[in-house]
């Protein structure tokens, strides 16, 4: 029994080396310009989490003619904006302010005719009496003239005073009809007389007030119109711009730095690689094993990856058996690294994922009814 374990040992079918690795990534200069900030370490071996940024690539020679075309149409148009939504304003106060001067002139003319009418009635009242008193008085007239008592010049010039009250008369009522128009017109908002037109000179400049605020609010409405038109132009103009000055790099996965290949300051060019990373979400154990292991072996074996100092055992699965040939090209640690044996094995372990990047932890792979059930 003591020497049990050991001879276990030695009888169970495991790799000779095995190293945990993973995929690695090039992160490129999507612009020509200056490396001029490094928010993180480049140097730090911890992993980083995805959407840090590593660096930033600045390129201040980059043509920003249509962004500040766009811009300077932009600012004017909006002060244009400003400066007709404060002549609006304006125009709508003196409208408001010459509708009050028109309100008033209406009523005080309202009230005038009111007053030429009682004005006209009480003469209209004067001239019937007169006229009565004319012909009551050709009447006595007319009567002494039969008898002698009236010379004929006195019976005709008491006949022309009543044709002149009578005619009197008729043209107060005449006058007393047409102030009668003015005030019914006055009433419905138009003004009639000899010495102006229909409408006062406060009604008038509140029309070509009227009309200047539809002016106003056409232009109002175009500008608003270009407004809206450029606003988005200038905001992809401005994400365009952005693109080709100031690009900042960041991980699109959780990974650790591998090789840093630029420093601050450093110009660099398009596609140029700056940092390589290791995906640590693709984390696998590359092993290699003697020939007769590895002929023993198929896809989906179940396998234990030991860490050589002591850590939990993992449990994996055979995900690729490259044998002589090469391994993939793109891994952090080269398959031919391995070389105390040629045949090699990928094993997939599904807890690297989930684990800090482990990347360089050596240990060994044991194979078999061990190790995660198929």
């Amino acid at each position: 029994m003591f020497g049990l374990i050991p001879l276990r040992t030695l009888l169970q079918t495991s790799s000779v080396e095995a190293v945990i690795n993973a995929r690695v990534m090039t992160l490129r200069a999507p612009i020509a310009g200056e490396i001029v900030a490094l928010p993180v370490d480049l140097a730090a071996s911890e992993a980083v989490p995805a959407g840090k940024i590593l660096l930033s690539v600045v390129n201040p020679r980059a043509d920003r003619t249509r962004l500040d075309d766009l811009r300077r149409s932009f600012g004017q148009m909006k002060n244009q904006h400003k400066a007709v939504e404060a002549k609006l304003a304006a125009a709508r106060l003196s409208e408001a302010d010459l509708d009050r001067q028109a309100e008033k002139f209406r009523l005080g003319r309202i009230e005038q005719l009111a007053s030429r009418i009682a004005e006209t009635e009480s003469l209209i009242a004067v001239a019937g009496a007169r006229r009565e008193e004319a012909v009551a008085a050709r009447e006595r007239s007319e009567t002494l003239a039969r008898s002698g008592n009236v010379t004929a010049a006195e019976f005709a010039r008491l006949t022309r005073e009543v044709t002149a009250m009578t005619e009197t008369e008729t043209a107060t009522r005449h006058r007393l009809a047409a102030i009668a128009v003015e005030l019914a017109a006055a009433r419905a908002g138009i003004f009639i007389g000899d010495s102006y037109n229909d409408r006062p000179s406060s009604v008038q400049r509140g029309d070509e007030m009227r009309q200047r605020i539809v002016d106003l609010g056409a232009d109002l409405a175009s500008l608003e119109a270009e407004l809206q038109r450029l606003g988005p132009e200038l905001e992809a103009e401005q994400t365009r711009h952005q693109a080709f000055a100031d690009v900042a790099m960041t991980l699109p996965v959780a990974g650790r730095i591998w090789e840093t290949m630029v420093s601050p300051g450093e110009q660099v060019r398009v596609g140029q690689d700056l940092v390589r990373l290791i995906d640590c979400s693709t984390a696998i154990v590359t092993a290699n094993v003697t020939e007769s292991v590895y002929n023993r072996l198929s896809v989906g074996s179940t396998a234990r990856f030991i860490p050589a100092d002591g850590g939990k055992e993992l449990q994996g699965r055979v995900v690729n058996l490259t044998g002589l040939a090469g391994a993939p090209a793109n891994l952090a640690i080269e398959p031919a690294a391995l070389s105390k044996e040629s045949y090699r094995v990928t094993v997939s372990v599904r807890e690297l994922g989930s684990q800090s990047c482990g990347v360089g932890r050596t240990g060994r792979v044991v194979f078999g009814e061990h190790g995660l059930a198929p």
